[in-house]
């Protein structure tokens, strides 16, 4: 019998605070679906009649729009509304991770002596932050991912697993396998069948929800988790020991990893690169083609490209580079995938982009369709699709 307690299940909110949540949640889809059709309407109608009628042509960029929209009533009331909806959803599970904090660190100090269970957690407390995640609280979260309050901190990773939930709008477990790791590892097996990875490494892993599902469908593997943040790893480690999942976390930046030459068969990221700058993205990458095994793969799961989307499109995404922190955003978005990897030591033969539908949601026909080219990828879509890029390196 497992004898570490999940410690997912010690955030147990009061009928308030989960009340308060569930306000939140439907708060941000009101926002993020009603106020945002209401503002597409108003650009459609007002904003770029009127570009048009100044310039004699439409907005070309993200940038050209959201200088044209600036001052639109209903775009500013929907900033408004997103930027305080956006610090609600932390503030909303703070003080349960609080009060039941002590408790949690326990429960990881538990985790990380017990010997029953597989994996293992590496930190490195004198490992430098980066300035890209040190000198802003990135998605507005108090505190980021990595800041410690106490000895064996582990409530940014709470904030951030509880936290997401409801930016999600996912107060209740889903009942059906949903994600980008489901979707890409489901993908593998269709596109790949004979790809059997034996070492899986997923960079800035935080809490490990893109990481544990792999064992789904490669039961085999080896799991492996990097991130800067000690807080996360702990908790991450702790989910992992309970659930008898056994993968290894290691406090590294990605940048300079300490992993041997050809280490890994498959390396994966989830929403990563967007939080870097673009010279950290470049290091990465190479240091992600030097610990790649050869005729192993790499995939990553990233925002669409801007040349892949729509003037307005590109607004409403970059929205998050001037009001979220993410100042890294539009640099990234704005790159050619295929130039950073080969600016990273891959051949342009072995890169590939491609998107991919999610794979809880898709008919199972449509998603086996998409992954062997039987049919188009799916445009990019919130939670509906996820867009990718990666390489196979040469044998």
């Amino acid at each position: 019998m497992n004898a570490i307690r999940d410690i997912d299940t010690l955030v147990d909110p009061t009928h308030d605070e989960l009340a308060r949540q569930g306000f939140v949640s439907r708060l941000r889809k009101h926002i993020m679906k009603d106020v945002a059709d209401d503002m597409q309407t108003a650009y459609e109608n007002a904003v770029k009649p009127a570009f048009v009628e100044s310039h004699g042509r439409e907005p070309e960029s993200g940038e050209e729009v959201r200088d044209a929209i600036a001052d639109n009533l209903t775009y500013r009331v929907w900033s408004s509304l997103r930027y305080n909806a956006q610090e609600m959803v932390w503030e909303s599970v703070r003080e349960e991770v609080e009060r039941q904090l002590p408790e949690m660190i326990f429960i990881s100090d538990q985790a990380q002596k017990s010997n029953s269970q597989g994996g293992s957690l590496t930190l490195d407390p004198e490992l430098e932050m980066p300035d890209y995640v040190d000198t802003l609280d990135v998605h507005l979260m108090p505190g980021c991912w990595q800041h410690e309050h106490v000895d064996g901190d582990v409530a940014q990773g709470a904030i951030y697993a509880h936290g997401g939930l409801v930016f999600r709008g996912s107060l209740l477990p889903s009942k059906t396998r949903s994600g980008v790791a489901a979707s890409v590892s489901k993908w593998l097996s269709i596109r790949y069948p004979d790809f059997k990875p034996e070492k899986i490494l997923e960079t800035g892993c935080t809490i490990g929800n893109n990481l544990f599902p792999y064992k789904d469908i490669f039961p085999d593997a080896e799991l492996t988790g990097v991130d800067l943040a000690a807080p996360c790893l702990r908790y991450a480690h702790a989910r992992a020991a309970a659930r008898g999942i056994d993968a290894q976390f290691s406090q590294q930046n990605a940048e300079t990893l300490n992993f041997a030459d050809n280490t890994f068969d498959l390396i994966v990221s989830s929403f990563f690169f967007h939080e870097t700058s673009v010279a950290a993205t470049k290091k990465i990458l190479a240091e992600c083609r030097r610990v790649l095994k050869p005729g192993g793969m790499m995939v990553h799961m990233e925002l669409p490209p801007a040349s892949q989307v729509d003037a307005y499109y590109n607004f409403y995404l970059d929205w998050d580079n001037e009001h979220n922190n993410e100042p890294h955003y539009r640099d990234f978005r704005s790159r050619d995938c295929v130039d950073l990897m080969t600016s990273a030591g891959f051949s342009k033969d072995e890169c590939f982009t491609t998107s991919i539908p999610d794979v809880g949601g898709a008919d199972p026909d449509y998603f086996r369709q998409v992954a062997l080219s039987e049919t188009p990828p799916p445009v990019h879509g919130n939670y509906t699709s996820w867009a990718l890029f990666g390489a196979i390196k040469a044998a």
